[in-house]
């Protein structure tokens, strides 16, 4: 897994990245109500603004981590946003992307670097 210094998490599936907010992004947001998340087939611009997620105290924009295609999107966090609150890196992935160039991945920093980073 890779994270970003916008608390997104990164994992690696082969040709696909899955895309998600951290746990402690999560826990900083509270209680998560509303979740819109990008269509499939939109293609996507490095920190380009692509999910809206709004909190009993703040509403937020998640960037695209990488540029590339959405290839999937998780509904089931559009249903229940709760779930980003409940398993923020597990079952409550943002998106999956087919990225058209992995380099910056290299980049991003391990989960020790996250942690030494959120300190």
């Amino acid at each position: 897994m890779k994270f970003t210094e916008e608390h997104e998490w990164l994992q690696d599936e082969g040709e696909i990245v899955v895309v998600g907010i951290t746990s402690h992004a999560a826990e900083q947001l509270g209680d998560v109500v509303f979740v819109e998340l990008p269509e499939v087939g939109t293609e996507v611009t490095k920190d380009e603004e692509i999910v809206v997620i709004e909190s009993v105290k703040a509403a937020s924009d998640i960037l695209a981590p990488l540029d590339g295609e959405i290839v999937e999107i998780n509904d089931a966090i559009v249903d229940t946003p709760a779930m980003v609150n409940d398993d923020p890196q597990g079952e409550a992935w943002f998106f999956k992307m087919k990225p058209s160039d992995r380099a910056p991945m290299d980049e991003m920093m391990d989960e020790a670097g996250y942690q030494a980073f959120i300190g």
